[in-house]
């Protein structure tokens, strides 16, 4: 069992049901896309790069059409949402855990920000190419390299933000109602 927590001022903190049950959610949510880019940046990346350049780009098309469906969005989306708000519901008690949670917060935004900088615009060109992949090696050679880096730092970040929310859970108290 886990001892008490300390609050900014040096006070003992708790939380609430809901803040426990936000942080939870974030903290889940955020493990789900943690372990989506990890798996991505450690074992597709890597096998599909001993594919042709053809054979490539064919099957990072449709991983990136089946990619976009509600249950990815909806955790992709949703672990910066549910972080914010258990930020939210943590900021009255001035939990020791608002820190963990900003940091957290930061980290999944930087995550989703590299995705839609970065990445959306990569994945639009390899589906704007399909199916005939015309000019498939030019096309591997500008894509390949770019977002696989990208990725790694995308992993990482997510694994960050999956970090400082395990540790707001663990020092934000007992839930009381």
């Amino acid at each position: 069992m886990a001892g008490p927590a300390w609050g900014l001022n040096g006070s003992m903190t708790t939380t609430t049901t809901l803040g426990a049950t936000t942080l939870m959610g974030a903290t889940l949510a955020t493990a789900m896309v943690a372990g989506l880019l990890f798996c991505f940046a450690h074992s597709v990346m890597p096998g599909l790069g001993t594919l042709d350049d053809r054979g490539y780009l064919t099957a990072f098309q449709r991983i990136d059409s089946a990619i976009p469906n509600p249950w990815m969005m909806l955790t992709f989306l949703g672990s910066p949402v549910l972080t914010l708000a258990a930020l939210l519901l943590h900021l009255p008690g001035q939990s020791a855990a608002v820190t963990w949670l900003v940091v957290a917060l930061v980290l999944l935004v930087t995550t989703v920000a590299i995705t839609g900088a970065v990445h959306l615009p990569m994945n639009r060109a390899v589906q704007d190419a399909a199916p005939e992949f015309r000019d498939a090696a030019d096309l591997r050679s500008r894509f390949e390299r770019r977002w696989v880096r990208w990725n790694v730092v995308r992993a990482v970040t997510s694994t960050g933000a999956l970090a400082a929310l395990s540790w707001a859970l663990f020092i934000s108290g007992p839930a009381v109602n």
